[in-house]
């Protein structure tokens, strides 16, 4: 397998997880995101914010919308610079526009410090994120893995985790997050590898033997 910290993480688990190991000859070498410079992390996470519990489709119309009402780029102080009705003409919910001014003005007056985030302790960068209003624990577990690219979350809240986990491991019913937390004390430190698996599990059911 190709050098590089999630690859090696993978060869460790697969070598003493044969259903890893099957996982890696199915669906290749993990593809985890390197770390996002600093200077993208605002954009990373108005993005987030801007596609919860909406389809890819519209998601991104909105968010190209989002980032053309902004003046292209999305930072802290271009956001606060619009006005909320602009936000909102992007076809942002209330609950969107209000969550994206709060993460702004946060990071503007460094309550919420993306420049050095990179240096807490993955706990720390969630309660860190979750101070700000419409981001959550799953959220900020995707920062963590998408664009700070630490290798062992376990986002045991994700369904497509726990639903991945159950087929591939062959469980007669999908874990609850407690049950799934418990199981996945085996793969430290390296459960983002086990994670990414579960989800192409479902996004792609190859039968795993």
């Amino acid at each position: 397998m190709t050098a590089g910290p999630a690859f090696r993480a993978a060869d460790a688990l697969a070598a003493v997880d044969p259903v890893v190991h099957s996982l890696i000859g199915r669906y290749g070498p993990p593809r985890l995101g390197g770390r996002t410079p600093a200077h993208q992390r605002f954009a990373v996470l108005a993005r987030a914010i801007c596609y919860q519990q909406l389809a890819g489709k519209a998601a991104a119309a909105i968010h190209g919308r989002f980032v053309a009402a902004v003046g292209g780029e999305v930072t802290a102080a271009s956001v606060l610079a619009t006005p909320t009705a602009a936000l909102r003409g992007a076809g942002l919910s209330t609950a969107k526009t209000a969550a994206i001014a709060d993460l702004a003005q946060k990071v503007a007056d460094g309550r919420v410090s993306l420049e050095r985030i990179g240096r807490l302790s993955d706990e720390e960068v969630v309660d860190h994120l979750i101070q700000v209003r419409g981001i959550g624990r799953w959220t900020a577990e995707m920062f963590l893995l998408g664009t700070l690219g630490r290798l062992d979350v376990w986002p045991v809240g994700d369904y497509g985790v726990r639903a991945g986990f159950a087929s591939a491991w062959g469980l007669p019913e999908i874990p609850t997050p407690a049950d799934l937390l418990e199981r996945g004390e085996v793969f430290r430190p390296y459960r983002s590898i086990v994670a990414w698996y579960c989800w192409r599990v479902v996004d792609n059911p190859v039968p795993v033997t």
